[in-house]
């Protein structure tokens, strides 16, 4: 009867455990999730470290922008989850995951934009993420000459749920040491409804940059953190793996230019059908420069 009902407790709890640690040596539910020291010491490594890539083997390379939309089924492990209150603290989404570093100070290589020039404080990222607005009853109170409560106050901060996508940036490379043509992420930013205009009508037609991440700046928050594997829950991933290895689903909205690296949108304007075809081309542009390289 005891290993009945311990049986049944944790399959109960099984859908809020999945993936985590000592499940099948467990005796009781509480000692899921605890890792004994050998698993701690095995879980102690970093991510994979890039391998130096002198310039002088560079035989080509370009730079391109592209944006993953969250709302593509390929692309939602970036978006879940986005309720974390039965979820394990090693899995949160893609935003949330940059988020926490960037409040613990592990992340420190924050911009405004994707050229990394102007770094922001967390201070200045908080005030981009962040609304307070004064209520229709708040007003009265103003104008009846009444003091202010903090439910006269309406505060309105972006959360996971609010984010839309990512901008990527990224360079594209030929090694002629290696004869491979490779890829190396930048940075990456989320996309999300300018706070001011999140609850609006028009929310959609308001999409900003929130920030650009230095993403080698972030591997190692990334790597820590986990990813649900939809094929296998006795193998999870980190973000840093499958960022890295492109497991996503993106299109190409910028190439760098001769016309101050203009967006697609700028030269092709409304015609979306046009738009699709140009990214479609640069980047089969980019898949046949490596076959292109061995044809003399």
């Amino acid at each position: 009867m005891k290993r009945l009902i311990l049986l049944c407790l944790i399959l109960g709890f099984s859908n809020h455990i999945r993936a985590q640690a000592n499940l099948l040596n467990a005796l009781f539910p509480e000692e899921v999730g605890v890792k004994t020291a050998a698993q701690i010491a095995a879980d102690n490594d970093r991510p994979l470290p890039y391998e130096y890539i002198d310039d002088r083997d560079i035989l080509w390379s370009k730079v391109v922008w592209e944006y993953v939309d969250l709302n593509e089924k390929m692309n939602l492990p970036y978006y879940y989850p986005i309720d974390t209150v039965n979820i394990s603290n090693k899995r949160r989404s893609l935003y949330d995951t940059l988020m926490k570093g960037i409040k613990k100070g592990d992340i420190v290589d924050v911009y405004d934009d994707s050229y990394f020039q102007d770094r922001l404080t967390l201070k200045d990222i908080t005030q981009r993420l962040s609304r307070r607005d004064t209520t229709n009853t708040g007003f009265d109170k103003l104008n009846a000459g009444e003091k202010l409560t903090k439910e006269d106050i309406d505060i309105r901060n972006i959360t996971s749920a609010d984010i839309e996508g990512f901008k990527i940036k990224g360079v594209w490379y030929f090694d002629k040491r290696q004869a491979e043509l490779k890829y190396r992420l930048l940075g990456m930013a989320p996309v999300a409804p300018d706070v001011n205009f999140i609850d609006s009508d028009d929310a959609q037609d308001n999409l900003v940059e929130l920030f650009w991440v230095w993403f080698p700046d972030a591997r190692e928050t990334l790597y820590q953190m986990k990813v649900f594997n939809p094929k296998n829950a006795a193998q999870s991933l980190s973000y840093d793996l499958i960022i890295n290895a492109r497991r996503f689903s993106s299109s190409i909205y910028k190439e760098e230019n001769i016309y101050d690296n203009r967006e697609i949108a700028e030269f092709i304007k409304g015609n979306a059908l046009y738009q699709v075809l140009e990214s479609r081309r640069i980047k089969e542009d980019v898949r046949n420069r490596e076959i292109d390289m061995w044809q003399y």
